[in-house]
């Protein structure tokens, strides 16, 4: 026969080992299934100054690394391997990976999602080096320089608003001539002097010398290619959750994100989806971690 785990987990994000941690330490036969490396995309993240308990900050990948410890200390199981297919259609849920099938009575859905990138030459090369995807990560590290925001959506406008405060200079730029945010950062952003927008534009170029220097941008309805000169840019387009074998399993919103509430349950029985892969405010290592715990908690009263 066989075995039958009581949580499987998809994913070695801060939420799923988080969840791994909280399953194995409550006794729960656990494993957690990752296709590369601990952490996630928290591992690729330099430095990490709002996660609580470092004083003088943490790196990513540390981080997930000792998180992948301490969950394992308790019994945790991790296999590396890729999941390709699931079924959640009967009590006992089926995971199809690349190094086989498993069998549990709850999953614990970590997958992530992934920052949608400007696709243009060099951009994945100058990650770290004045290419970011993550304001509230990356911003410390341009105190009183000058930088741009890519984008028009919620996610942009707070970037923007947030950079504000610490750059000497913040860039919007935006392919439409008016926000898509919501109006209430309308009025705010309009009243912070150091904030400039940059209208019907899009990005066509980084500027670099050895690390960005500053963006050619164009106009779309003049064709105008301009410079801007700036130490960074946040690319803040939005971002593509990790979903694509879930969309049968478990229902999604209109931008593919699992719809679960604050109690992480999906519309699948026993099925939870914690950290950046749910509908939810804020995406943030200490919301990860938050949802991993939470997850846990309902699946013990569902196995109940």
């Amino acid at each position: 026969m066989e075995h039958i785990y009581d949580v499987i987990i998809i994913g070695g994000g801060p939420a799923g080992y988080t969840a791994a941690l909280y399953a194995a330490r409550a006794g729960l036969d656990t494993i957690l299934l990752e296709r590369l490396s601990a952490g996630g995309q928290m591992a690729l993240t330099g430095d990490i100054d709002n996660y609580p308990g470092f004083e003088e900050g943490v790196d990513g990948f540390t981080l997930g690394m000792k998180m992948q410890q301490g969950a394992e200390r308790f019994g945790a199981k991790t296999e590396y391997a890729e999941v390709t297919d699931v079924d959640f259609s009967e009590k006992i849920k089926r995971v199809i990976a690349t190094s086989g099938s498993f069998l549990g009575k709850t999953v614990v859905i970590s997958t992530g999602a992934n920052p949608r990138e400007l696709g243009i030459d060099g951009e994945r090369e100058l990650i770290g080096k004045g290419v970011h995807y993550c304001a509230h990560c990356d911003g410390r590290f341009y105190k009183d320089k000058t930088v741009a925001v890519v984008g028009g959506g919620n996610s942009a406008a707070a970037d923007a608003l947030y950079l504000s405060r610490l750059a000497k200079k913040v860039y919007l730029i935006h392919r439409r001539d008016t926000l898509r945010a919501t109006k209430i950062y309308h009025e705010p952003l309009l009243k912070v002097d150091n904030v400039e927008f940059v209208w019907n534009s899009t990005v066509q170029e980084f500027i670099t010398d050895s690390r960005v220097t500053g963006i050619k941008v164009r106009n779309v309805k003049t064709g105008l290619i301009s410079s801007i000169e700036c130490n960074g840019v946040f690319i803040s387009i939005g971002r593509t959750p990790a979903t694509e074998i879930f969309q049968e399993a478990v229902m999604l919103d209109q931008n593919g994100y699992i719809i679960a509430d604050e109690s992480t349950r999906t519309s699948a029985e026993g099925v939870y989806a914690v950290g950046d892969v749910r509908t939810k405010a804020l995406r943030q290592v200490v919301t990860a971690v938050s949802d991993g715990a939470v997850a846990v908690h309902y699946a013990e009263e569902y196995l109940a």
